[in-house]
């Protein structure tokens, strides 16, 4: 780690500190995150290896956050890996805060809500391609490359191998705006449908400047989405979404009627209104998958060259 200058600590990730620092050799900006191992006998767990390897891989697309090395230090015999990525100095969430949130400020210009959602379809497209999900899509997870006006997806797949997250002391609460219904509702059997729910709700978060669904509990972030201020989606029930009353948090809850969903986006054209719509759907197996989405109308009158 002599090779590195640590500038500052940029944030608390779930899985351990995050720093700025410069590569003394190039001097170039990295993030450095530092995870702690449970270490095994044999070294470093396997699991570690495998998501690291896998990290490795899914970081050969520009639209994922580069890992471009591991360190492996002794720290008081205690053992740290400390994962190195490429810097960025912006997410998601403190960009679209640079237009002023809700109706304040001045809206994303329609053409970066296209290009960024493309990048971002892009991106998980390439996860899903490889069978990853990354299950915690959300503005603070997406960085942004003001200067070349690229998006890259942060924080992917370190749940499984790191899995003692240091919720103690990060204390933040894990936000649940970005959920998809069967998780809130205790599916045990969920897949890469999730991610899509997630994108939608950023989508509909670029276009409004707030985020559609704010919950603050996984209750009251249901009724968000049957009952928005605009009583969005209504109420899901077995005929929309087949087996929705098996699940394990289902409840009978009050029938209300779903609205149209452009009224909550009221900025975004038709071809994005019915895009969005095809990523909130209830029913997982009817959401429109990442590579569908990029042939999507939407994106139509986008130059797809320089992607």
């Amino acid at each position: 780690m002599d090779n590195y200058v640590k500038l500052e600590k940029v944030g608390e990730g779930t899985y351990g500190k995050v720093y700025k620092a410069r590569e003394k050799n190039s001097g170039r900006l990295v993030a450095l995150k530092k995870t702690r191992l449970e270490m095994e006998e044999e070294g470093v767990p396997s699991t570690a290896l495998r998501e690291v390897s896998l990290l490795q891989m899914l970081s050969q697309s520009i639209y994922v956050v580069r890992l471009l090395c591991v360190e492996h230090v002794d720290k008081k015999g205690k053992p740290m890996l400390y994962l190195v990525f490429e810097f960025l100095d912006t997410d998601l969430k403190k960009y679209i805060d640079l237009f002023g949130r809700g109706n304040t400020g001045r809206p994303i210009p329609p053409k970066i809500i296209q290009s960024f959602m493309y990048q971002l379809c892009k991106g998980v497209a390439h996860c899903h391609s490889h069978g990853v999900m990354h299950r915690d899509l959300k503005p603070q997870n997406l960085l942004v490359d003001k200067e070349k006006g690229i998006l890259k997806i942060a924080d992917l797949g370190l749940g499984r191998a790191f899995t003692v997250p240091l919720k103690s002391y990060t204390h933040e609460i894990v936000t649940l705006w970005y959920r998809a219904p069967e998780v809130l509702l205790g599916a045990t059997h969920y897949s890469i449908p999730v991610d899509i729910w997630s994108v939608g709700c950023i989508f509909a978060e670029l276009s409004r400047k707030v985020p559609l669904f704010p919950g603050d509990s996984e209750l009251q972030q249901l009724l968000h989405i049957f009952r928005h201020e605009k009583k969005l989606l209504g109420t899901p029930n077995d005929e929309i979404w087949p087996g929705v009353s098996k699940l394990r948090d289902w409840h009978e809850f009050p029938q209300w009627k779903p609205q149209n969903i452009s009224r909550a986006v009221p900025d975004l054209d038709p071809k994005g209104v019915d895009l969005l719509t095809k990523m909130l759907q209830y029913d997982p197996s009817k959401r429109i998958s990442a590579k569908a989405a990029m042939q999507h109308p939407y994106f139509e009158n986008l130059d797809k060259s320089q992607f």
